[in-house]
This record gives structure tokens, sequence and C-alpha cells, in this order.
């Protein structure tokens, strides 16, 4: 009888834990404080987020750990991820002069250089089908 409970526990909970986002977020955390800890004792120049990363990829590689148990904590964390790029308002805010034509200068760059960007990569897919289709025509012609 005990084993039967046991598995009827173990079901459940696993059922809870892949709804569940905080406890995601909590088992993703967790990963990332053990991979924290490796990464200082054993003085490795690989930051802990990395170990932490090989170590889930490890689990999900081996079957230990199911992709259901981690997709709504890592869809929060990709969700809210500006939130982890607080600090570098602080640092725009001790530079006033983003605030003013400076600011606005590199706002004008910025956008320009992505409009350049994006406009050069469509004309080089556009040239590469237009290429591709021409050639496939020639080849059906012979």
């Amino acid at each position: 009888m005990l084993p039967h409970t046991f598995k009827k526990t173990f079901i459940l909970f696993k059922r809870k834990f892949h709804r569940s986002r905080i406890l995601q977020i909590g088992l993703l955390s967790i990963f990332w404080l053990v991979a924290q800890e490796i990464s200082l004792l054993s003085h490795l120049p690989i930051p802990g987020g990395v170990i932490g990363l090989l170590l889930v990829l490890m689990l999900l590689y081996f079957h230990i750990l199911s992709i259901r148990s981690l997709a709504l904590g890592a869809e929060w964390f990709l969700a809210e991820m500006l939130l982890f790029f607080i600090p570098a308002v602080p640092a725009v805010l001790n530079h006033q002069e983003f605030f003013g034509w400076t600011g606005l200068k590199i706002l004008a760059i910025i956008i320009l250089g992505t409009t350049i960007v994006i406009i050069g990569t469509a004309f080089i897919v556009d040239f590469s089908f237009y290429k591709v289709e021409k050639h496939s025509k020639n080849k059906n012609i012979q």
C-alpha cells in the first residue's frame, strides 16, 4: 500500500510542479545558486550561470528533468528580462547629457543604423531569393 501512495503523491506533486510558475522559478534559482557555489569552490573561470545552464542541459538530456518542469519559469524569466538589466538605468541617470541634444543624437544614430541594417538585410535576402529562383528556373529549362 505504501508504494502506491508514494507513487500517487509523486504524480500529484509533479502535476502541481508543472503548473506552478513560482516553483519552477525557485528550481531555476536553486540551479543557479548551486552552480554559483560550484564555480566559487572550484575556482573555475566559468560563471555560475553557465555551469547552471550546463547542469540543466545534462538533466534534460538524461531525462531526469522534463522541459515542462522548467517551461513556465523560463518563460517568466524571458518575459521579464528587462527587469534584470535595471542596473543600466542608474548608469544613464548618472549622465544627464543623455537627456539633451547628445541623447537625441545618439538615439537618431541608433535608429538610423538599425534602419540601414534592416533595409540592407531585406535587399540581400530578396536578392538571394531572386538568384535561387533564377537558378532553379534555368535548371528546370535544361
